[in-house]
């Protein structure tokens, strides 16, 4: 009898199956300790067709990391309905943010955790999408701080800090949920948005904290 045949798989859903093993073996084991063996054996393909594919280890991690990135920019984007106040499309943005990080938590510890560690090429990708979500989230302030100070021409640079520091505890909060059971995307939303929003809320309206005296 001869050998079976089995159905040719195109190349582009192969690849993405490679992907989703490497995306959860790096997540869960880091990018050091995640071998191309692993890789090639969760994805059901030899590790010499992976090397065909995706020429090496650093290059597969690189694509990893694009992918996330570009699916987590996706669904915060679909998440925030236009024409909405500030407030709800931050709203709706963070519970977007949350649902996915959540859903996909090796994909979020590829992205928060190992690509920022292994040097500048994989924190370069990293730093570009995270840029997208704070220009994001900086507009969305900046509409508040024009209307509250009656400005219309409030440069996006006066609360670009504050979009920083909102998105930098999304990615906090969002890495203590997904190592805290029962947390839901909609509580870790809340807490930022109760933490956060109500603080801008006060600083846009003039009642601000002012740090004491140096003390010499």
């Amino acid at each position: 009898m001869g050998a079976v045949k089995t159905k040719r798989m195109p190349r582009a859903v192969r690849e993405q199956q490679m992907l989703d093993a490497a995306v959860r073996i790096f997540g869960q084991r880091g990018y050091m300790a995640a071998s191309m063996d692993e890789i090639a054996e969760l994805a059901g393909v030899s590790k010499p067709l992976v090397y065909l594919y995706l020429n090496s280890k650093e290059d597969l991690f690189t694509a990893c990391i694009r992918r996330e990135a570009a699916a987590l920019t996706a669904a915060v984007r679909a998440g925030v309905r236009q024409g909405l106040p500030a407030d709800r499309q931050l709203w709706d943005g963070l519970r977007a943010f949350f649902a996915h990080t959540a859903e996909h938590p090796d994909g979020w510890s590829v992205l928060h955790l190992q690509a920022r560690t292994h040097g500048e090429p994989f924190a370069a990708e990293v730093a570009a999408m995270r840029a997208e979500i704070v220009a994001f989230v900086t507009r969305l302030v900046a509409v508040v701080a024009r209307a509250a100070h009656r400005d219309p021409d409030l440069p996006e640079h006066e609360v670009a800090g504050l979009a920083e520091a909102l998105v930098g505890a999304a990615e906090s909060l969002a890495a203590w949920a997904n190592a805290t059971p029962a947390v839901t995307a909609r509580q870790a939303a809340t807490t930022l948005m109760n933490f956060a929003w109500s603080g801008l809320g006060n600083l846009m309206q003039g009642h601000v904290w002012t740090p004491p005296p140096d003390q010499t």
